[in-house]
């Protein structure tokens, strides 16, 4: 006869698993938007762009997908304290993954914008800043697979890479304006573009700190959160 409760704790493990593939999917999801939305920007490709804001749908949708399973395995099966922790990370990382996605959507639809212009100056920081944020979501993403604090801790200290990276943004960019009225409309999308990536990395270092109270019980708080 088969034993009730392993019987149980087979299904929830496998029910975990299932949580985390989707988790990981989600955040590649994410993952594209942000490349496929500075991107756009780069290349003044209002065709991507638009793409980047219809893709924010199904990543909405997928993110309340994954939150209903894991209300449902906290409701139906008996976790223990580590699954709950584990459970309940899951819920605040797709949140975090959601409101990343609508930061990309928000850059793409500034490239639409700045389409219809010529480019004010080559970006460089700005990808920049896209490709430090994208390392730090797939690492914090590793770290929650992995059950490894330490990597989550390393991850959320590059948030001030990115900090460093928007200041230097928004000096030059105010002294495009300073320099030319003209300058001004071209130069604040940009400088919302950066602020939008200075939250993406803000939204991954909120991640980081919950994978860390899933692996150690503790809530710690890394980094300026005011920046």
């Amino acid at each position: 006869m088969i034993d009730p409760q392993l019987q149980a704790r087979t299904t929830l493990d496998r029910e975990l698993a299932t949580l985390r593939d989707n988790v990981l999917r989600l955040s590649y999801m994410v993952d594209t938007a942000i490349e496929r939305s500075v991107q756009s920007l780069k290349d003044q490709d209002a065709a991507l762009a638009q793409q980047v804001i219809a893709d924010d749908e199904p990543i909405n949708h997928m993110r309340y997908q994954i939150e209903e399973a894991c209300y449902r395995l906290l409701a139906m099966q008996q976790p223990t304290a580590r699954d709950m922790r584990s459970i309940v990370t899951a819920i605040h990382i797709v949140v975090e993954l959601e409101r990343i996605g609508d930061h990309a959507a928000g850059i793409a639809k500034i490239s639409i914008e700045l389409a219809k212009e010529p480019m004010l100056k080559p970006l460089i920081d700005v990808p920049r800043m896209a490709e430090i944020s994208r390392e730090m979501m797939r690492a914090s993403l590793n770290a929650y697979l992995e059950w490894d604090a330490e990597q989550a801790r390393q991850t959320a200290l590059r948030d001030s890479e990115v900090d460093t990276l928007d200041d230097q943004v928004y000096r030059e960019l105010l002294s495009f304006m300073l320099e030319d009225a003209h300058n001004i409309a071209r130069a604040t999308h940009l400088l919302w573009v950066s602020h939008n990536l200075e939250r993406i990395a803000d939204r991954i270092t909120n991640i980081c700190e919950r994978v860390i109270f899933m692996v150690t019980g503790q809530v710690s708080e890394i980094g300026d959160h005011t920046h």
